[in-house]
């Protein structure tokens, strides 16, 4: 029987040239040496069904804002995985950083799909506090509120099944009401884990990147991923690890994460 999930793309939009230093919360001894973040959006293919898209990524505006570097809007990039924007009738937000849900104005047909606590937690006193707002932009976040009156937003409280293949696990810590997305496919589950682990390298030195809400909820969530992904890294995709691109078959900025890896992610580690 063929599996519900028929692939999935790991779209590359952007980058960041940085050290490892700022990867982790303690020291580490290739502090100095270059550990880039790439920025993915996700589109996950169903037979007959269009593709769900998974975060919405940034555009020029947050890029000058933040020092990134835009490889291509991320309308390009769905193009060039042969995904017109307008088309897409789903959107899961993982969570609300600006990099995650920043261009949700491409999506003008779309219901966007966030957990309870994370659109609570983003409108909440906590981003009084200018460190815990940092990694939020305040107009997406009010875009998301201006759909929620338009009746395109859906909530989810938990974990829930989104559609046949397609599970959504809560799994707070990085933020109140991140979201793991679990995929059925032809090699098994997929763990889409966007910022549970921003690198695998944050999974296999158990040391996590330095943006949470709950530090003890964030090792939590790292370990239900990995737990989902049947215990293997092949298994399990983070937000932000240039190895996606590296060790998946890819073409044009885009990895089919959907297929095993033509390099195991452990032997890169």
């Amino acid at each position: 029987m063929t599996a519900p999930v028929t692939r999935i793309d790991a779209i590359r939009y952007a980058r960041h040239e940085r050290n490892a230093a700022a990867n982790f919360t303690t020291p580490v001894d290739d502090h100095d040496l270059p550990m880039p973040l790439d920025y993915f959006v996700w589109a996950i293919h169903r037979e007959g069904f269009p593709p769900v898209i998974v975060d919405t990524g940034f555009g020029e505006a947050a890029a000058a804002a933040r020092g990134r570097t835009l490889i291509r809007p991320v309308n390009e990039g769905l193009r060039a995985a042969g995904i017109d924007h307008l088309s897409v009738q789903d959107v899961i937000l993982t969570h609300l950083h600006y990099d995650h849900a920043g261009s949700l104005g491409l999506f003008p047909n779309a219901r966007f799909h966030v957990q309870d606590a994370e659109l609570a937690f983003a409108t909440s006193r906590h981003v009084c506090d200018q460190p815990t707002r940092a990694p939020f932009d305040g107009e997406p976040v009010a875009q998301l509120v201006r759909k929620l009156y338009a009746d395109h937003v859906v909530f989810h409280d938990g974990d829930e099944d989104f559609a046949p293949g397609i599970r959504l696990h809560l799994a707070p810590g990085h933020t109140a009401g991140l979201m793991l997305v679990a995929c059925q496919t032809e090699r098994g589950t997929v763990v889409l884990a966007s910022d549970a682990a921003h690198l695998y390298a944050n999974l296999t030195r158990k040391l996590p990147f330095p943006i949470f809400v709950d530090e003890e909820e964030y090792r939590a969530a790292q370990e239900r991923a990995l737990e989902l992904a049947g215990g293997s890294l092949d298994h399990l995709i983070p937000g932000h690890d240039p190895l996606v691109l590296a060790c998946f078959h890819s073409e044009n900025d885009i990895a089919r994460v959907d297929l095993a890896p033509h390099t195991p992610i452990s032997e890169t580690q």
